[in-house]
């Protein structure tokens, strides 16, 4: 299925019945739950590596949401990364934006949608996962089997956007050319597409979805994030992984 397609498909209702590939309920209560790490990589980056298996120890945590964005804008020194895609440079792009910052670099964490991090540099990544929890989450997030996502949170909470980001839970991949020349990267929680879900404007709300990723090979798992429009902030958050 075409990006735009499935971009239809997972806004239209659900027409499936339940499949035992996932848990029931997966919530992230406010004021407390994962904190989301987004690492900004490439494999045609040789600083990277380290960055990729922090972040892989980061995703074993209950305590942590973790997604790799493979961006492209190293491609072109000779090696094209498989995993890297134009919307995940504008992702970062978007970071740069409401950080007021005039740059992007590889491997960069941002934590919570507020704080930027080398995501190689462990004590200062450690600190700010630390400092990110100390701020409460306005909206309490969950996913309901696998076609509903439940926000709740006050009336007058910021507007918000709605992403379901579908990821790869770990590839190994034969670097043939570039800085990475003759490594076998591993590499965890792959961003493999970001789908918009819909708007959230405070209080109670429901969007259902019609995840065609759970027949897609590669595609493990489907993490949420409502995300402030204005400040980039992460206001909820909460993710489901195929089992088996």
């Amino acid at each position: 299925m075409s990006p735009t397609n499935r971009r239809t498909a997972l806004a239209a209702l659900a027409g499936l019945a339940a499949l035992p590939l996932l848990g029931r309920r997966q919530t992230v209560a406010a004021g407390g739950g994962p904190v989301v790490v987004e690492l900004f990589t490439s494999q045609g980056c040789s600083s990277c590596p380290p960055a990729d298996a922090l972040l892989g120890e980061l995703a074993s945590r209950a305590d942590v949401i973790a997604l790799a964005y493979h961006v492209d804008y190293w491609d072109y020194i000779g090696w094209r990364d498989p995993f890297g895609a134009a919307e995940n440079t504008e992702r970062q792009r978007a970071y740069a934006a409401w950080m007021n910052s005039h740059m992007v670099y590889t491997p960069q964490m941002v934590i919570a949608g507020r704080y930027d991090v080398v995501g190689s540099r462990r004590g200062q990544v450690e600190d700010t996962l630390v400092k990110a929890r100390q701020e409460p989450l306005p909206l309490q997030v969950a996913m309901v089997g696998y076609d509903k996502v439940v926000i709740d949170g006050p009336a007058d909470a910021p507007a918000a956007t709605v992403l379901a980001v579908i990821f790869q839970k770990h590839a190994e991949t034969p670097v043939q050319r570039g800085e990475n020349t003759g490594r076998t990267l591993s590499e965890f929680n792959i961003v493999r597409e970001m789908l918009p879900v819909g708007s959230y404007g405070g209080g109670h709300q429901e969007m259902t979805l019609n995840p065609e990723w759970l027949h897609e090979a590669g595609y493990d798992g489907c993490a949420i994030l409502v995300q402030d429009v204005a400040t980039g902030h992460i206001l909820g958050a909460a993710k489901m992984v195929k089992q088996g």
